[in-house]
């Protein structure tokens, strides 16, 4: 029989991807942002910061950038950035280029 217990989150492939920082110095651990974020990529420490706190960490691969938990964090000890996956570049070159430049040196008169 399989244990489902200690199933960890499936991290999806998104669209747009977030990068969560915390100044955990400042951060009191009131789990807030825990709450507010959908994708559960905010937990609880198990280590103290400098003030004695439990702090919060991120996940940041399961991160969609929506800013809740940087809403919601009543000392705004957390900032949220969005990152965007790479776009292929797209060659917009034309085709005859070589011409079009031939023509701006040398005229024809």
């Amino acid at each position: 029989m399989e244990d489902n217990t200690s199933k960890t989150p499936v991290v999806k492939e998104r669209k747009v991807k977030g990068r969560v920082e915390i100044d955990i110095q400042k951060c009191k651990g009131c789990e807030l942002c825990t709450t507010a974020c959908k994708e559960h990529a905010l937990a609880l420490s198990d280590t103290i910061n400098i003030k004695g706190y439990r702090y919060i960490i991120a996940n940041n691969d399961a991160c969609t950038g929506c800013v809740n938990c940087a809403l919601v964090c009543p000392d705004a000890v957390i900032t949220v950035y969005r990152t965007h996956p790479k776009k292929k570049p797209v060659d917009i070159t034309p085709a005859d280029i070589k011409e079009q430049l031939q023509s701006m040196i040398s005229p024809v008169k």
